[in-house]
């Protein structure tokens, strides 16, 4: 990231940057879903995983920075009811990044998994204890964005079954979808019955399409097969999109924020499920709709990538809310 990011503002580096990782992630592994359809896309994808992977080191070390000199300020946000979910975007970026290395750098995946993994696990269970602590949450505070710790646990499999951990792998995802439908019904409940989601997280929307895109290819990945649970998953993502799509014209009136990265990663999600069972099943349907799925992540990736540039060079970012 730019150097505009200064040790003055450090306190105010939220945890919400390392959601630009995962969308970064998400179209290296987009890309690659694409490649028997594409093959550019492969070489493409080596070259993004390389800028990923710079993105990622500096918002860690950013972050890093942050933990040691200001910790109280990363305690705030542990404590802070909406990006208390963001925590597990970090082990996230972990499993995304092994994935996106397990074809050239087995070895390198094979670390950033277990890394991942671990940090995950333990994310999920302190996240979910602090939301059934004495604390208090009110339904103006559940937003989509709590979906995060369950998509990292679903994420496990991805790579966790060639890497030889079949059994860790059904633990997290039993454990991912549990909770992705335990949310689901108490996101639907505050979408429908509750005050609108704010203009600022309304773009965390997007990330009810991740969960049953990633489950598709997780649940792929760990019985070899498309049986009847798999199309379920995979139809879920393509309601839930319908739906976003619906909101699109709100989407772009609404001011630029880091939130809006939460629009990336759901997307490629869509469009690597979609590729996945194009190649499965020999659908050409869903063969373009990955092509679709895969031109509109590159469309938001790039505007992303900018809209954020500018905004840390007018210092719009890293302040105090």
């Amino acid at each position: 990231m730019p150097d505009e990011i200064d040790l003055h503002r450090l306190s105010h580096f939220p945890i919400t940057f390392f959601a630009i990782v995962m969308g970064l992630m998400g179209l290296v592994l987009a890309l690659h879903s694409a490649h028997e359809t594409l093959p550019w896309t492969a070489p493409l994808a080596q070259g993004v995983l390389v800028f990923a992977a710079l993105v990622f080191a500096t918002i860690a070390g950013f972050y890093a920075a942050k933990i040691l000199r200001h910790p109280g300020a990363v305690r705030g946000e542990w404590n802070h009811p909406v990006r208390l979910a963001f925590f597990p975007a970090f082990s996230i970026s972990l499993l995304l990044t092994a994935t996106a290395c397990y074809t050239d750098l087995p070895q390198i995946a094979r670390v950033l998994w277990v890394l991942g993994t671990v940090a995950q696990g333990g994310l999920t269970i302190a996240v979910v204890s602090g939301w059934i602590s004495h604390r208090s949450f009110e339904v103006g505070h559940l937003t989509p964005a709590w979906f995060i710790p369950a998509v990292g646990n679903i994420i496990v499999p991805v790579a966790g079954v060639r890497l030889g951990h079949p059994e860790i792998s059904w633990l997290f995802f039993s454990g991912g979808l549990i909770f992705w439908i335990v949310l689901l019904t108490l996101v639907m409940n505050r979408l429908v019955f509750h005050n609108p989601i704010p203009a600022r997280l309304f773009p965390t929307l997007l990330i009810l399409i991740a969960p049953p895109a990633v489950g598709f290819v997780s649940y792929f990945q760990l019985v070899g097969k498309v049986d009847p649970f798999a199309h379920i998953l995979l139809n879920t993502t393509y309601v839930f999109a319908a739906l976003i799509l619906m909101q699109i014209p709100k989407l772009l009136k609404l001011p630029f924020a880091l939130s809006w990265w939460a629009l990336s990663f759901p997307v490629a999600a869509l469009t690597i499920a979609s590729f996945l069972y194009a190649r499965l099943a020999g659908s050409a349907a869903h063969e373009v709709i990955g092509l679709i799925g895969l031109a509109a992540l590159s469309v938001i990736i790039v505007g992303l990538l900018a809209r954020t540039v500018l905004a840390i060079s007018r210092r719009e970012i890293c302040q105090p809310e």
